[in-house]
């Protein structure tokens, strides 16, 4: 439950089916040391949630079979007719626990991206691969949360794309709907991390993990900012790369127009004081980040990686390609000299989130898979 998209989703679903036909239980596991947990996102939603000591990120072979165990015991008490995971190791000990029970639960396994390619060496990457494509054949249903995820899932063999379906993320967008861009708010949160109204503010949002490249987006930053001295980047999140962040921000000379917020939960007022939104990942699925951005109007720079191109189209902003720090600068470069540019693709990008990444319909998608997987087994 580190904060990001499948904290969200899974919030929405565990409070949001409806209460007179589901009974739901969000069992969840600890985040890694120096993140932030997004369990209160559950109990603001009001999902029945429990969260297993056990149940870790790192591989752990003592720890991972307490979590089975435990994950098994709680399943046979509670005597699921679905069992959904999402996540690399809890969707995999969490369908391992699912295929013992009597009788057999539907089995669905949702895709919030993929750590098959990117995260890992070669034969690390191997071992994630063949556990997805063995509990890919046991599962009755893989959901990505784009096209792209899918189409890369079968590419890599996983399953065949008949067993698969996009259910895109859902989201509750209303606090970055209702951002005001042009108020006071925007001046105080200025004034207070000592930016001018004058700066063109790019924000970026996420963990400073290696998949999510910031050093490329410093360094673009960099090559943008000698063209355009107005920028500055503000920086919300954390982890184990902060420290080589801040030493490389330094050594690129753009240390003082570089803000590093840590982890924040304000992020329609950083978007509220912003004036476009980055990504510089080497893989994504769907990114929240840029979804909660574009509905707070912000126009979007971002790598093209996994689904972000449903998300950045040539009228909501610009897609460059992942690793290409100067293509990345030379778009920074052109919104920063163009505010009625940065004002018309914010416009758009507001109405194409809004339109299609909404709660309500996450859930009404999802009801409908259960529906037609538990149909189909009686």
């Amino acid at each position: 439950m580190n904060l990001g998209g499948p904290a969200h989703h899974v919030s929405i679903l565990g409070g949001g089916l409806p209460r007179d036909r589901y009974r739901s239980l969000l069992l969840t596991g600890q985040v890694k040391d120096g993140e932030e947990s997004g369990e209160d996102l559950a109990t603001e939603r009001g999902a029945d949630h429990r969260s297993l000591e056990a149940l870790g990120p790192e591989l752990s072979p003592v720890r991972d079979l307490r979590a089975l165990i435990k994950l098994i015991r709680m399943m046979r008490a509670f005597r699921p007719d679905v069992v959904h995971t999402h996540t690399a190791k809890a969707g995999a000990l969490g369908r391992l626990a699912a295929l013992t029970l009597r009788p057999r639960p539907v089995i669905v396994h949702t895709f919030h991206g993929h750590v098959l390619s990117g995260y890992f060496g070669p034969q690390v990457t191997a071992v994630y691969r063949w556990v997805e494509t063995v509990l890919g054949r046991r599962s009755d249903r893989l959901v990505g949360v784009s096209q792209a995820t899918v189409d890369e899932l079968v590419d890599l063999g996983v399953a065949p794309a008949d067993r698969f379906e996009v259910i895109e993320l859902g989201l509750d967008l209303s606090a970055f709907t209702a951002v005001d861009r042009t108020g006071e708010p925007r001046q105080a949160f200025r004034a207070a991390l000592d930016l001018p109204e004058t700066a063109v503010v790019c924000s970026w949002v996420g963990r400073f993990v290696p998949i999510k490249r910031v050093d490329v987006l410093l360094e673009a930053f960099a090559l943008a900012h000698r063209a355009h001295p107005e920028l500055a980047l503000v920086l919300a999140g954390g982890g184990e790369l902060e420290a080589e962040l801040r030493a490389q921000a330094d050594s690129l000379g753009i240390a003082d127009a570089v803000r590093f917020l840590g982890y924040r939960r304000d992020l329609d007022q950083i978007a509220g004081a912003s004036d476009i939104a980055v990504l510089s990942s080497d893989n994504e699925g769907t990114p929240v980040s840029l979804i909660e951005s574009a509905a707070a109007g912000l126009p979007l720079v971002a790598t093209d990686v996994g689904g972000v191109t449903e998300i950045v189209t040539p009228t909501t902003g610009r897609v460059v390609p992942a690793g290409d720090a100067t293509a990345f600068a030379a778009a920074l470069a052109e919104l920063a000299a163009d505010a009625p540019l940065r004002a018309t693709l914010g416009r758009a990008a507001r109405t194409h989130v809004t339109e299609r990444w909404a709660a309500q319909r996450l859930i009404e998608d999802v009801d409908d898979l259960y529906g037609r997987l538990l149909a189909a087994r009686r």
